[in-house]
């Protein structure tokens, strides 16, 4: 069967009945090789999955929503669109466990940006889809999630995430400002920052590899 999104697939090495699942999910203007390339380093009883966003920006370069400008260099992002890549990624989850032996209590979305920000959306909506999340250089966008998600049962879900503390792109203090919402909402929430801009420091791979294995 085709599957809602284009994707890259690393097959665990240890084999069990079921497997859990590492679902990648790459940043504005990025594709489904950027998060990929990091694949190998994952730990292997994972299927480590890499998709790609529906929105074409043209010469390789993918998007979960469109970031538009106002007349005053204002940046606001698409809300509806945003909201249909969450029930596309919500939907693909299924379709790869239907096609995947994968388990399916054990799914961890890893976003980077504005992947980061559709796995908060995925998860707050979605959390019997979604157990763990790994959120980098992104922040919580409660527009993106489902209207009455303050009220799902959180139990279950656990979130890593991080920021690098000079990020010119996304500022840190949107990051800080997403965990106390999140610790509101009763979510086992670790936070780390790093000395770096807009991407992943080689000690913040460790740190997420770190928190999947413990």
């Amino acid at each position: 069967m085709a599957l809602s999104l284009h994707y890259l697939v690393r097959e665990p090495k240890i084999i069990k009945d079921k497997n859990p699942l590492l679902l990648l999910l790459h940043g504005y203007g990025s594709n489904e090789e950027d998060l990929f390339s990091f694949a190998s380093e994952l730990p292997e009883e994972y299927y480590v999955i890499s998709a790609r966003a529906p929105f074409d920006l043209m010469y390789g370069s993918y998007a979960w929503y469109a970031i538009n400008f106002d007349a005053d260099e204002n940046k606001f992002s698409d809300i509806v669109q945003a909201q249909d890549s969450r029930d596309v990624i919500a939907a693909f989850i299924d379709e790869l466990i239907e096609k995947y032996p994968i388990d399916k209590n054990k799914v961890t979305l890893i976003g980077f940006s504005q992947g980061s920000i559709l796995s908060y959306a995925v998860a707050l909506s979605y959390p019997e889809k979604v157990q763990r999340v790994v959120a980098m250089s992104g922040y919580l966008n409660t527009e993106i999630a489902v209207d009455d998600f303050a009220k799902n049962d959180f139990t279950n879900l656990r979130i890593f995430t991080s920021h690098g503390t000079v990020d010119q792109v996304i500022p840190v203090d949107w990051a800080r400002k997403s965990i106390p919402l999140i610790e509101n909402l009763g979510i086992a929430i670790v936070y780390k920052e790093y000395p770096v801009g807009h991407g992943v420091a080689p000690q913040n791979f460790f740190d997420f590899k770190n928190w999947l294995q413990s």
